[in-house]
C-alpha cells in the first residue's frame, strides 16, 4: 500500500496527532516515515526591519534550525516509543508547504500526513490559507490531514 509516508511535524499538538496516525498507517503497511520541519528562512533583510535593533545583526536561521532538529528528534523519540521502525529526520528551511511538497516528491513518498489547526474549522482554514490546506491542493500524492 504505502513504502514512504512523510509526516511534517511542528511541535504541535496537532503535528503529533498526524504523526500517530502515520505510526498508524506504518505499522499496518511496514512503510518507511520520513519527518519533516520545516521553518521560514529570514534573510538578512527581514532581520534589519526589526523596530529593535542590536548593533549586531543576527539572522535567526540558527536558532530556527536548532528548535526544528529539536522538534525532530523528539518526533523521531516519539515514534520509536509507539513501537515504528524505519524512521528517518529532516529539517528544511523556506516556504513550509513548497518544501513540503517538494520533498515529498524527491523522496518518492506516496503519502504525505499533516496535522490541521483543531480549534478553526474547515472553511476557516482555507481562508487562512493553513499550510495543510496548501499542501492538500499542491501535492501530487495523496494528503492525509488529521
Amino acid at each position: 500500500m504505502f513504502k514512504k509516508i512523510l509526516v511534517a511535524v511542528d511541535g504541535s499538538k496537532a503535528s503529533l496527532k498526524a504523526l500517530d496516525k502515520a505510526i498508524e498507517l506504518q505499522k499496518l503497511t511496514d512503510a518507511e516515515i520520513h519527518i519533516i520541519c520545516v521553518y521560514k528562512h529570514h534573510s538578512l533583510f527581514e532581520a534589519s526591519l526589526s523596530i529593535g535593533r542590536p548593533s549586531d545583526i543576527q539572522i535567526p536561521d540558527k536558532a530556527l534550525s536548532d528548535y526544528a532538529r529539536e522538534v525532530v528528534n523528539h518526533a523521531k523519540e516519539v515514534a520509536r516509543e509507539h513501537g515504528a521502525t524505519k524512521v528517518r529526520g529532516f529539517v528544511k528551511s523556506g516556504r513550509p508547504s513548497k518544501v513540503i511538497v517538494k520533498f515529498a516528491e524527491e523522496k518518492g513518498a506516496d503519502l504525505i500526513v499533516v496535522g490541521t489547526r483543531g480549534t478553526h474549522s474547515d472553511k476557516d482554514g482555507m481562508l487562512l490559507g493553513s499550510v495543510s490546506h496548501r499542501v492538500a491542493s499542491m501535492a501530487k500524492c495523496p494528503t492525509l490531514v488529521v
